[in-house]
């Protein structure tokens, strides 16, 4: 019962501190959630305990939230800035780790050179959710916010490692550099190759199921979630790193080519909607936790007449000085070669400035506080023989970790916004919706872009249709909003000269008799003659792709043609030519689609043309059994744009592009239409 109690409270707990960020932004999530933990450590009514096996924490709280950060990874980004993402992640952890550790020693020597190593490698990660919510609110150059992300993800391994090294020489009582090189080693690649296997049999796993007719949504989620766990206990199991494991399997699972359709897609709202959710609760309990494990940690050392309370608040201090003047000289010395050797150019105190500012935003916090608490309470247990033996200073190093983890989070939030550029001027009314009303267009976009990709020759109607409708949507918002709308006719001049582009070949390939070419070739330059309103002649560069390609066939040829124009043969050769044409272009409108630099509604109503133009060309008369298939499919398309539509509107809120007020009605206006869609059914 007592453990039902302190699971509610942690929870309840998380879920005030949502409110309360949204509430107060400017406070960073993380020290809300530590003073709400403080408060539940405060006003019970007995000290809360927790015990919780080391190995249960590893598995419970790190290996999901890796496991999250490294499915939602960019990869591009993280390959274009792999140089610096592995610096700070792999050698700035280590340099920390060594140097946190010898200096920590030598301050206070009753704690073990490996205690303090353990101390230093805990000390390397930084923490995902401070660095996220710190990016909301100060502006952070786009290189310094790409290898902040990419540091994210793997200096948690790399910190993991280091410190299970520190306690391994802690328990076994001997450290031998060759050998833990060669165990660094195992682990690492044995880790690296691990994950990757696993994360290869997952998805083969998911697709066998899709195969075999398991399409339910319950299922695939389950398994997502139920991955990171089976891998890193199946990679402990065969000694190996779980953590690179984990990180490896989370990437395995980003590069590994994607299924479409509606059910798949309904899969992926289902399962970023769960993973967000889940990595907001454990990375809020774990937060919690510190709070509630401040007043115990704090009083049993605060306690000890061995160490005074100002040399203790002096440790702090000074360690985190410590710890952030290493990052700043690594960050700087990062930052100068790239500048002399990158973009060759001289190094400023601007430079300076932004190196400081990615050594505040290196802020402490989930995975250190979890590292920490994973110290065993023993180096070795009772025996006949020989009495327990207590890892020494366990209280002090958790006591240590705790203050800088606070230290850097007031420095993160309070002092970063201070030197970091500050965002635009404070904008209008008038400014923030026409904002707002740009990034709706653009979400409505989005989902055109992609229902076009999910687009299956089962819903392909349907599909159109429901396009149809966002296209309407967005005319109608540039309408009340005075937005004008962008002509079409250079679009619509580059499909004419994509299908003369087609046309030629066919015509050079032989595949079309000389006049029926001709013939549609003069139609596609009347067409083009209409679109630039103009009575000019055709150019004199189509004169000669056209002679070029009936010279090829020969004058004899078409001499042979002129007496049979009007057959029955001509008509059915135009149109199989045109069907050719229309399906390059259509093709080629597909790809256009994602072009940024054309507006997508203008692209998807001339596909929405030429596809309409191939069901003619094709004689597809829509039966009443068809057309009533089409309807209900069109159904499933509208509730799958819908969800996307909420998707994408609580993406740009949560990237800042959409004000509060603005993603309230948008998210009202979508829940209004899924009513009505429902009520409908």
């Amino acid at each position: 019962m007592e453990t039902l109690t302190l699971c509610l409270l942690l929870l309840a707990a998380v879920l005030v501190s949502s409110v309360i960020d949204q509430i107060v932004p400017k406070v960073s999530l993380p020290l809300i959630q530590i003073a709400l933990g403080l408060g539940i450590a405060l006003l019970a009514s007995t000290n809360i305990t927790i015990g919780l096996d080391p190995e249960l924490f590893l598995v419970l709280f790190i290996a999901p939230l890796l496991y999250d950060e490294a499915k939602n990874a960019d990869k591009a980004a993280l390959w274009i800035h792999i140089k610096p993402v592995l610096s700070l992640a792999i050698g700035l952890v280590v340099a920390t780790t060594l140097i946190i550790g010898f200096t920590l020693n030598l301050i206070i020597p009753s704690i073990p050179l490996f205690a303090a190593f353990a101390l230093g490698a805990a000390l390397g990660p930084t923490d995902a959710v401070a660095v996220t919510s710190l990016s909301k609110e100060i502006a952070i150059p786009a290189r310094q916010k790409s290898v902040l992300k990419g540091e994210l993800l793997l200096n948690d391994a790399s910190g993991i490692v280091s410190f299970q090294f520190a306690i391994a020489a802690g328990v076994t009582g001997s450290f031998s550099l060759l050998n833990a090189t060669e165990v660094f080693l195992l682990e690492f690649f044995g880790g690296l190759a691990a994950g990757v296997a696993l994360g290869v049999v997952g998805n083969l796993i998911v697709r066998k199921a899709r195969s075999i007719g398991v399409e339910n949504t319950t299922f695939h989620v389950l398994f997502e979630v139920f991955t990171p766990f089976l891998v890193y206990l199946i990679s402990q199991a065969i000694h190996v790193s779980g953590i690179i494991a984990v990180v490896v399997a989370g990437l395995v699972n980003v590069i590994s080519p994607r299924m479409m359709g509606p059910s798949v897609s309904r899969m992926n709202i289902v399962s970023s909607s769960v993973w967000r959710v889940l990595s907001f609760a454990l990375n809020g309990i774990v937060f919690v936790l510190l709070g509630t494990q401040l007043p115990n940690a704090m009083r049993r050392t605060w306690d000890d007449v061995s160490i005074s309370n100002g040399r203790l608040i002096t440790y702090v201090i000074g360690l985190t000085l410590l710890l952030l003047a290493i990052r700043f000289a690594w960050v700087l010395a990062m930052d100068w070669m790239h500048a002399r050797r990158g973009e060759r150019r001289r190094f400023t105190a601007h430079d300076a400035k932004m190196a400081l500012v990615t050594t505040l935003c290196g802020a402490k916090g989930t995975i250190t506080l979890s590292i920490m608490l994973t110290i065993p309470m023993y180096l070795s247990y009772a025996t006949v023989d020989h009495p327990a033996i207590r890892f020494p200073q366990r209280d002090l190093l958790i006591f240590l970790a705790c203050g800088v983890i606070v230290c850097t989070l007031l420095l993160a939030t309070f002092v970063v916004p201070l030197l970091a550029p500050k965002p635009a001027r404070k904008e209008s009314e008038q400014e923030i919706h026409d904002r707002d009303t740009a990034c709706y267009i653009d979400i409505l976009r989005t989902v055109i872009e992609e229902l076009t990709t999910r687009q299956t020759p089962e819903n392909r109607g349907a599909t159109r249709a429901v396009i149809r409708s966002y296209n309407d949507r967005i005319e109608l918002i540039k309408e009340n909003n005075d937005i004008e709308s962008e002509s079409d006719i250079e679009l619509r001049l580059q499909a004419l000269k994509w299908e003369r582009e087609r046309a030629l070949e066919i015509i050079e390939e032989d595949a079309v008799s000389p006049m029926a070419g001709y013939q549609y070739l003069r139609r596609l330059d009347r067409t083009e003659r209409l679109l630039r309103h103009s009575s000019e002649s055709t150019s004199f560069q189509t004169y000669v792709l056209r002679l070029r390609a009936l010279l090829r066939r020969g004058l004899h040829a078409l001499i042979r043609e002129l007496p049979s124009i009007a057959t029955p043969t001509r008509a059915d050769e135009l149109r199989q030519l045109q069907l050719a044409c229309t399906n390059y272009v259509i093709a080629l409108l597909e790809i256009t689609i994602s072009d940024s630099a054309v507006p997508t509604e203008d692209a998807t109503a001339l596909l929405l043309e030429y596809q309409n133009a191939r069901m003619v060309l094709q004689e597809q008369r829509p039966t009443i059994t068809t057309a009533f298939k089409v309807v209900d499919r069109a159904e499933d398309v509208r509730r799958l744009a819908l969800c996307l539509e909420l998707e994408q509107i609580q993406t740009s809120y949560e990237e800042g592009r959409l004000s509060r007020e603005g993603a309230k009605r948008m998210r009202e206006n979508v829940n209004l239409m899924q009513l009505d869609l429902e009520d409908n059914v």
